[in-house]
């Protein structure tokens, strides 16, 4: 069995949601934050023949860069990972996953709320000034008929410095204030559609592949008057 670029893209993802993970056999990876504010849950050209835990997925992904085009061959205990001409191999033994972050049970969304499109080129400019301003919250509010404000900010000081971009958007209420907290903002580079429901949780869904996430919102939200 061989990765695809694409799936240790996603690993790479998840390493940063949770460190650990436990994959389930089938074509499915999902990862969840200690936390619980995060969860992420993807499909995967690759079916994986049975479940297994990974302690560490930064170091599993640093194995499998260790031998050109990996070739993994599952056992009970763990993997073997060879290289394309199979002189090279490393023995790499599974976590029991009862000591791991587990996805327990399915995000049931309660609906949409509001909707936005969150490109990738906006995704960064947020992320930019994050950095540069020092901030780590996401506000969204009202911003005139059909579209909302995004701004980078600090929302309990007044008079720190922000960051304001406007966006087309779908709204059943006109007064709100949505909080992210930057950090949570672990997605993978692309386009989302984004529906976040007053419930103070909020779906992330790439347009261009089945990557989703669950993120929550922070109780300093409001929805409505």
């Amino acid at each position: 069995m061989e990765l695809t670029e694409n799936t240790l893209q996603i690993l790479k993802n998840f390493s940063a949601i949770n460190s650990n993970i436990v994959i389930r056999e089938g074509n499915t990876v999902q990862t969840i934050a200690e936390a619980k504010n995060l969860l992420a849950k993807a499909e995967v050209t690759e079916r994986f023949p049975q479940d297994f835990g990974v302690y560490d997925l930064s170091e599993f992904l640093g194995v499998l860069g260790l031998v050109d085009q990996p070739q993994l061959e599952f056992s009970d205990e763990y993997v073997t990972i060879a290289d394309s001409t199979g002189r090279s191999k490393v023995k790499y033994f599974f976590a029991d996953p009862d000591m791991l972050t587990t996805v327990s049970k399915e995000v049931k969304f309660p609906g949409a709320d509001i909707k936005l499109t969150l490109d990738n080129t906006t995704l960064g400019r947020i992320k930019r000034a994050a950095a540069a301003l020092g901030h780590n919250e996401l506000v969204i509010t009202p911003d005139g008929d059909g579209t909302a404000m995004l701004t980078v900010t600090t929302s309990n000081n007044s008079t720190s410095n922000t960051y304001s971009i406007s966006i087309p958007v779908e709204s059943t209420e006109s007064i709100y204030k949505l909080v992210f907290n930057i950090s949570n903002i672990k997605i993978l580079a692309g386009d989302y559609d984004v529906e976040i429901s007053s419930k103070l949780i909020s779906k992330f869904t790439n347009s261009a592949n089945s990557m989703n996430y669950w993120i929550a919102l922070e109780k300093t939200s409001t929805y409505g008057e």
